[in-house]
């Protein structure tokens, strides 16, 4: 069984985001950038069904500028088989990234499609649910656990209620919640065979897809600074602050 896992480039976790003097965007000038998260999990979950004898094939797949690469080889040093790069230097929305994926689905045909969830750049919680929609596959989001036996696969689902399982004919999309498993760290021999494995580069002109956007960013604003608390000293006074300053109650 093949498995396609998608990764994004973004901000380090760890990094403070700043916005840039003009409020164009977000200053990317010497951040830190990593593997997004929920894809590491994703990553993880295709290498763990491997490792089971489930799956036969890991091919990873990133959307973005040349230096995405460095996360390609990271999800090559932690087990995946292969890589594909489609180069773009534009900022695209979740569409346009469904699209591009659906073309590169169309390329590989793989039984299963891992994306995470959403990337904590942006928070869409979209690209999955519309890769879905396009391809016609059926879809478990936020995945706490899968199950894949032969060509039928049981997601686990963490929703408001608690947790629901959806069965799922293959091919299918699974997108992963942070509850599914703990990503390892990439050992330094893997990480230099990573090196070896094959990368490909691809356009979204060669797959055919057009990228135009009907949405655009007019001004990006760091959230507004917060005003230091106070303590009160008695419940009358919260509630009198509460009516005359707060002006809540």
């Amino acid at each position: 069984m093949k498995v396609l896992v998608a990764v994004k480039r973004v901000v380090d976790y760890n990094v403070k985001v700043r916005v840039k003097p003009d409020n164009s965007g977000v200053d990317l000038a010497n951040v830190k950038m990593s593997m997004n998260p929920f894809c590491e999990i994703a990553v993880e979950e295709a290498v763990r069904l491997k490792e089971k004898g489930v799956a036969s094939e890991i091919v990873v797949v990133s959307i973005g500028p040349t230096q995405a690469q460095e996360q390609l080889r990271t999800a090559l040093a932690l087990g995946a088989d292969r890589a594909i790069l489609v180069e773009s230097a534009d900022e695209l929305n979740s569409l346009a990234v469904a699209k591009l994926l659906k073309a590169v689905v169309d390329k590989e045909q793989p039984q299963l499609v891992i994306l995470g969830k959403q990337a904590i750049d942006s928070d869409n919680n979209q690209t999955g649910q519309m890769l879905a929609a396009l391809t016609g596959y059926a879809q478990g989001t936020f995945a706490s656990k899968v199950d894949v036996n032969g060509d039928k696969a049981n997601v686990t689902r963490e929703i408001d209620g608690g947790l629901q399982t959806v069965a799922l004919n293959l091919p299918a999309i699974v997108t992963t919640d942070l509850r599914l498993n703990e990503p390892r760290y990439a050992s330094l021999p893997n990480i230099m065979k990573a090196k070896k494995k094959p990368l490909e580069t691809l356009t979204p002109d060669a797959l055919g897809v057009s990228t135009a956007s009907t949405v655009k960013t007019i001004k990006v604003e760091a959230p507004a600074a917060r005003g230091a608390g106070i303590k009160v000293k008695s419940v009358a006074e919260l509630v009198e602050k509460l009516k005359t300053e707060a002006k809540v109650i």
